[in-house]
């Protein structure tokens, strides 16, 4: 089952932010600087989360996963530059 998910971040260290998105942006759609959207059954969701979190430092690194359920991601409201990431335009690897 797919899931929806908006993964933000804060990265101290600009060799690993830079290491952080290239992972997220094989696995999702970047909709600000350090914050994705990304439709991924739960495999898929596992394997990017294990791979990111041998990437950050658990000292000075945060990297969030909020799961949205079908419902709220419908009220998603973007105010200024942007649209909401519709399921078509995501890309699952």
């Amino acid at each position: 089952m797919l899931r929806f998910y908006l993964i933000c971040f804060d990265i101290v260290n600009d060799k690993t932010r830079r290491k952080v998105v290239k992972e997220l942006l094989a696995n999702s759609i970047r909709v600000q600087k350090s914050v994705f959207e990304a439709l991924l059954t739960d495999k898929q969701f596992i394997k990017l989360k294990n791979n990111l979190d041998k990437l950050i430092d658990y000292e000075k690194d945060s990297i969030r996963y909020y799961e949205i359920c079908k419902n709220c991601a419908q009220n998603v409201i973007v105010s200024g530059w942007g649209s909401f990431t519709e399921q078509e335009d995501l890309i699952v690897v």
